[in-house]
C-alpha cells in the first residue's frame, strides 16, 4: 500500500509544501556534515498507522512497531539516522502523518472494541480528507475497521438523493442494474425497505434510525439482504446499534472526527 501512486504523490506534495525551496532555519544553524538520529516515541497509548511512511521520508529507517500494532506511552516506535539537516527538514511532515493516521487507527480500534462479541463489522466511509483517502482508509483498516468503497467508481450505493432524482427506490434500483454490480440502497421507511427487498438488492442501509427502530427493521428483513446501519453513530451509542444485530455499521466519524495522537520526535547528534 505504501507504494500506491497516491501515497507516494501525497508524501512528495507534503514535503514540497513544507520545505519549499529550503529549510532556511536548519540550513543556517546546522552544519551540513552533522549526522544525527531521530527517535519517534509514543506519548500516549495508541494504535499505530502510517509508520511505514518513514521509509518514504528517510533512508535507513528502523521500525519497531508496525501499523495495526499498539504502542504504550513511552515506547519507541522508530529510529532514523542520517544527515541532521534532512531529519530536521522532514520531522514535521513525518509527525503530521503519524499523528493523524494513528489518531484514526486509535479511534477505529475503539469502535471495534465497542462491538466485540456481537459479530458486527465496522465500516469506514468516504468522509475523508481530500487527497488523503488511501492513507486514511489504510489507517482505519489498521484499527480493525473494514474498508467500504474507496470511491464512487467501485461500488453501487443508492442514496436518498439518487432515489429522489430517479423517481423512487424501484426506479433507481432498476437503472443501477446496468452496472452489473451488487446493489446497496439506503432506506428510511418500511415501504422503501419492502421495495428494496422486492428488487433483490444485496444490502439494505438503514439510515438515521434509532437502535430500537433498526432492530425492528432487521427482524423484518430477516436475512433477505445484508443489513448496514448508518447515520448518527457514535462511540457512545454504537454498542446499542450493534445489539440490533446488523451485518455492518458504518461511521464517518472514524475518519472525519479522529483526534491526532501524541507522538514525539527527538533528534540527537551522533
Amino acid at each position: 500500500m505504501m507504494m500506491h501512486p497516491d501515497v507516494k504523490r501525497t508524501v512528495k506534495n507534503a514535503l514540497a509544501e513544507d520545505i519549499g525551496p529550503g529549510d532556511i532555519t536548519t540550513n543556517a544553524c546546522i552544519p551540513a556534515s552533522l549526522q544525527a538520529e531521530a527517535r519517534f516515541m509514543a506519548k500516549q497509548d495508541l494504535t499505530l498507522a502510517g509508520v511505514e511512511l518513514l521509509r518514504l521520508l528517510f533512508d535507513g529507517s528502523q521500525i519497531f512497531k508496525r501499523s495495526g500494532e499498539t504502542a504504550a506511552s513511552g515506547e519507541q516506535i522508530a529510529l532514523v539516522r542520517g544527515p541532521a539537516r534532512m531529519l530536521l527538514a522532514r520531522e514535521r511532515v513525518a509527525l503530521n502523518f503519524l499523528q493523524r493516521l494513528s489518531g484514526i487507527a486509535t479511534l477505529a480500534a475503539s469502535y471495534v472494541r465497542a462491538v466485540k462479541g456481537t459479530g458486527v463489522r465496522i465500516l469506514d466511509t468516504r468522509k475523508t480528507t481530500p487527497g488523503l483517502r488511501v492513507l486514511e482508509k489504510m489507517a482505519a483498516a489498521a484499527g480493525g475497521v473494514v474498508n467500504h468503497r474507496m470511491g464512487l467508481y467501485d461500488a453501487v450505493l443508492i442514496k436518498n438523493n439518487h432515489i429522489r432524482l430517479a423517481g423512487g427506490v424501484r426506479a433507481a434500483i432498476e437503472r443501477a442494474r446496468v452496472t452489473r454490480k451488487p446493489i446497496e440502497v439506503e432506506v428510511r421507511t418500511r415501504v422503501e425497505i419492502g421495495d428494496a427487498l422486492d428488487c433483490g438488492v444485496s444490502r439494505v442501509l438503514l439510515d438515521n434510525m434509532t437502535p430500537e427502530q433498526a432492530a425492528i427493521e432487521i427482524r423484518f428483513i430477516d436475512h433477505r439482504a445484508e443489513t448496514e446501519i448508518s447515520g448518527n453513530v457514535t462511540l457512545e451509542n454504537i454498542r446499542a446499534y450493534a445489539e440490533a444485530r446488523p451485518d455492518f455499521i458504518s461511521s464517518g466519524s472514524i475518519t472525519h472526527s479522529a483526534v491526532a495522537v501524541d507522538i514525539n520526535c527527538g533528534i540527537y547528534a551522533l
